[in-house]
């Protein structure tokens, strides 16, 4: 922890101020917002794309890890940060509660001012204003069954774990996007499975695709908003 404090300074403003805004975007809105204003091409960009999220809702399962691109700049500077592959920029678990999908996922910023773990309908987490696409991802069920994912996501969810503006991948008490993911799979998998994380000098840190590039986990649908 020390070393990260003093090491943050030399690179965090090139580099991590990029991840940390990236996760704190979640400016909101309201389904289908149209006004006179508009442009017709955009409102048939905006129906086409919530058409897409709800067929893809039917195909989540429970435990499944949900991804989304953000279309700002911070978003799209969070990606460059993926060393593997640059799709994406944010995640969470998935929740099947009485039909209706939710997703389980750290976000700070003054849109979640208590800065806990959200829980978020999987529509809202998806909406296109501010998003480019999603990702379905999932680990096989037989080996992880997916209840305990689900069961630790929402027990870390209860405790309130908070935001981790340091984004320490060696604390616990608070998480950001990614970290929140890789350890509820941890917990849920005590010794069963392993990620691989990343680096950017001697900073460690688990990156959005250390986490669905993982051998076991497998892509179950990807769009990309059009």
């Amino acid at each position: 922890m020390n070393y990260f404090k003093k090491s943050k300074i030399r690179w965090l403003p090139c580099c991590l101020i990029f991840f940390i805004h990236s996760c704190t975007q979640n400016t909101p809105y309201k389904e289908l917002r149209m006004t006179s204003q508009d442009s017709l091409d955009k409102k048939a960009f905006i129906r086409r794309a919530f058409d897409s999220i709800y067929l893809m809702r039917q195909l989540i399962r429970n435990g499944d890890i949900i991804t989304r691109t953000g279309n700002d700049f911070t978003s799209q500077s969070l990606r460059s940060l993926n060393q593997r592959n640059q799709q994406y920029s944010h995640c969470g678990i998935a929740s099947i509660e009485n039909d209706t999908v939710f997703v389980y996922h750290a976000l700070g910023g003054e849109f979640n001012p208590d800065q806990k773990i959200k829980r978020e309908r999987f529509v809202d987490f998806s909406q296109p204003y501010e998003n480019n696409g999603i990702g379905i991802f999932r680990f096989s069920p037989t080996e992880f069954p997916a209840k305990n994912a689900v069961a630790v996501a929402k027990e870390l969810y209860f405790r309130g774990i908070q935001f981790d503006m340091d984004f320490d991948l060696k604390t616990n008490d608070k998480m950001y996007c990614a970290e929140f993911v890789y350890k509820t799979f941890l917990l849920a998998y005590p010794g069963r499975i392993k990620f691989s994380t990343s680096h950017i000098n001697k900073f460690e840190f688990i990156g959005v695709d250390d986490l669905f590039l993982h051998p076991l986990c497998h892509s179950m649908k990807e769009i990309v908003y059009k």
